[in-house]
């Protein structure tokens, strides 16, 4: 039940919005085409194993971690500003 003037459904209306975008952003992550045999960043060398595990794969393991963690560390606040964010 919503209060106030939100329609009734608004919270999960909200949650369903932030599980999509979730979604549609971590599908843009993935990889898509051929695997490169070599690091498109440092040159290094790709296992042939991580290209068959990874179709699409252009990043050795070392590189891809370094945008890892780059991603990880500007994604840590919720841009809706909802109650649950305010919270923490």
């Amino acid at each position: 039940m919503a209060g106030g003037w939100s329609k009734d459904g608004a919270v999960q209306d909200q949650i369903d919005a932030s599980v999509d975008d979730a979604v549609q952003q971590a599908r843009s992550r993935l990889p898509h085409g051929e695997s490169l045999s070599h690091c498109e960043e440092c040159d290094a060398e790709i296992p042939e194993g991580r290209r068959k595990a990874i179709p699409g794969v252009h990043l050795c393991i070392k590189c891809q971690e370094i945008i890892d963690n780059e991603n990880n560390a500007a994604g840590l606040f919720n841009r809706r500003g909802s109650k649950d964010s305010q919270l923490r």
